[in-house]
């Protein structure tokens, strides 16, 4: 069951996720928030990486007052992240803020989430809540003897209970752990419980190595049950890393389409050109071109030339040399150092 096709529709500024709508990507900003053109520089570098939705932390009122006029140079939906102080929500929200994401549990009391909930009803604002392993209740850990799955999920929904208690159902849920496996069984036990749409991500996941493959085998097992409305892959790293990674997660389940796939072989003692630097250049080189093809980067002419022929474009490594291959016909043959200009030469001009 896709249970993504059956979530509440929530809107986001002028993005919807939920109810089988496409999984949008989110990251989040490392700037200073109150640095507004350093906020603004990140956000727009990532929008031209494929980022759908941003948030930036705000933990002070110099920050809540900078997304006024952050919102104003940046054209995806931002989400103010709170902690602690009630006031921060209050504050973003009437700076512009499209969504924000809270834990109704450390905010202060019933009063404080009331005064937030009728904010967020004022001006149709979703709110996320957000529990993770880390900051699990006493009593939970106590009930469950640690932290468990069912921990996060009751958590999670007594956390929902606490906004529905003021008549508001504009949520989205989050439960995240560092521990794949226990996010993976939180995420699989609550997708028949609540209507709301869910966030999905490995919290904590590390660098951008053991948190890329932490993410990949998380979110891909969690993805492809048909749960998730939208995702972040948590890297200690740069956003730009995040918002690539998703990406290239959701195609590999095919659940997005467009831009450019690089394909390349693991290299092995035939080789005779540089591909590993080479691969990693093409890589970067088609970031930047709006295409939906295969590109193969493929190491000797024994293998090359077949696999190429499977992509749309590629390159077969000889001795010094490349053969340029298209739709399974070569083209022409170049210099070793020729073969990433060719290749975005034929690119550019891709018809």
């Amino acid at each position: 069951m896709a249970f993504r096709d059956h979530t509440k529709k929530i809107r986001i500024g002028s993005k919807t996720i939920g109810g089988g709508s496409p999984i949008a990507i989110q990251s989040m900003t490392n700037t200073k928030t109150e640095d507004v053109q350093a906020t603004v520089d990140q956000i727009l570098a990532l929008e031209n990486a494929g980022c759908d939705i941003i948030r930036c932390t705000v933990p002070n009122p110099e920050a809540a007052a900078a997304i006024r006029e952050i919102k104003k140079q940046i054209h995806i939906p931002l989400v103010a992240d709170i902690h602690f102080d009630y006031r921060m929500a209050i504050e973003a929200m009437k700076n512009g803020a499209d969504k924000i994401r809270i834990n109704p549990g450390n905010i202060g009391g019933p009063e404080n989430i009331r005064k937030v909930v009728e904010c967020a009803k004022e001006r149709e604002i979703p709110i996320r809540v957000g529990v993770n392993s880390g900051s699990l209740e006493k009593d939970i850990i106590e009930k469950y003897g640690h932290v468990t799955a069912e921990g996060l999920v009751e958590s999670a929904l007594d956390k929902v209970r606490m906004i529905e208690d003021f008549d508001y159902d504009n949520i989205v849920i989050s439960i995240k752990s560092s521990d794949v496996m226990m996010c993976v069984k939180a995420h699989e036990l609550i997708a028949g419980k609540t209507p709301y749409p869910l966030h999905v991500g490995i919290t904590e996941a590390g660098t951008v190595y053991s948190g890329n493959i932490k993410s990949s085998v998380g979110l891909g097992i969690i993805l492809n049950e048909g749960i998730g409305d939208t995702i972040r892959v948590s890297l200690t790293g740069s956003p730009l890393e995040e918002v690539r990674s998703a990406k290239l997660i959701l195609k590999t389940l095919g659940l997005r389409s467009g831009g450019v796939e690089v394909v390349s072989c693991p290299t092995c003692g035939r080789t005779d050109i540089d591909l590993i630097d080479l691969a990693n250049e093409v890589e970067k080189m088609v970031q930047d071109i709006p295409l939906n093809i295969k590109v193969a980067v493929m190491g000797c002419v024994v293998n090359g030339p077949g696999e190429a022929r499977e992509a749309d474009i590629g390159v077969a490594g000889g001795k010094g040399v490349g053969l340029i291959i298209r739709h399974g016909e070569i083209l022409r043959k170049v210099p070793e150092d020729q073969i990433l200009g060719a290749l975005r030469e034929e690119l550019l001009n891709w018809k």
